[in-house]
């Protein structure tokens, strides 16, 4: 991604607030190898790229079995009236995932309950193995939640390989992009100082790059 001229639909941003974005995208999307796993959780969000995503790995044979877990929230309630989970299955049924390769968790309306709600679809299954499939900025927070909600299993994180660029016209919101980012990025921290998930180390460079971006008003999704 060119942090100094990222070239959007909107715009093109200013060079500090590029490089900024940029520390954060790169920060929250762990490289983790895909592997074959027991089950690929989908979190529930705004991001349709977490049911596409699902059904390539499927197709792929990386999970034998998917989990989309979501309600609505005031986030999601236009995208997805039906509930993030209702939704998911549909577009994977459009690409060709099977019925009886999907399961929907309609409840959970936070991450450690989407963990916790699938945890407990699954009981009973011999779980031992997970792919956790989200929006690309959740990624860290993601991990951090299943590590601390489900220590038993192996997990991996997988999500759309889109670039920056795309993925904001895939989403067709810079700011719904933006306020995201910074609100998964400061729950890294702040929700393992609650006790909601592991603790993870955080650069200063990226607390740095979260305040030029509160600081630039992307404050949305901050918890206060």
């Amino acid at each position: 991604m060119e942090s100094s001229r990222i070239a959007l639909s909107t715009g093109v941003m200013s060079a500090p607030i590029g490089r900024a974005v940029e520390t954060l995208w790169e920060y929250n999307r762990l490289r983790h190898e895909r592997r074959v796993t027991d089950v690929g959780i989908g979190l529930g969000s705004h991001d349709p790229s977490v049911a596409t995503h699902a059904a390539e790995l499927y197709h792929a044979g990386l999970i034998p079995l998917v989990v989309f877990s979501g309600a609505t929230t005031p986030i999601t309630a236009v995208r997805f009236p039906r509930g993030e989970a209702v939704h998911y299955r549909e577009i994977a049924l459009e690409l060709g995932v099977p019925d009886g390769a999907i399961l929907v968790e309609p409840e959970a309306t936070n991450t450690g309950q989407n963990i916790e709600f699938s945890r407990e679809l699954l009981a009973g299954r011999d779980i031992r193995s997970v792919t956790l499939i989200t929006k690309p900025q959740q990624a860290r927070r993601g991990y951090a939640t299943c590590r601390k909600v489900w220590p038993e299993v192996k997990v991996v994180c997988s999500f759309t390989a889109l670039p920056f660029d795309q993925y904001v016209e895939s989403i067709g919101d810079l700011d719904l992009v933006l306020t995201s980012l910074v609100g998964e990025t400061q729950r890294v921290w702040m929700y393992a100082e609650r006790g909601l998930a592991i603790e993870q180390e955080v650069p200063a460079g990226v607390r740095d790059a979260l305040d030029i971006l509160v600081a630039a008003g992307y404050t949305d999704r901050l918890i206060r």
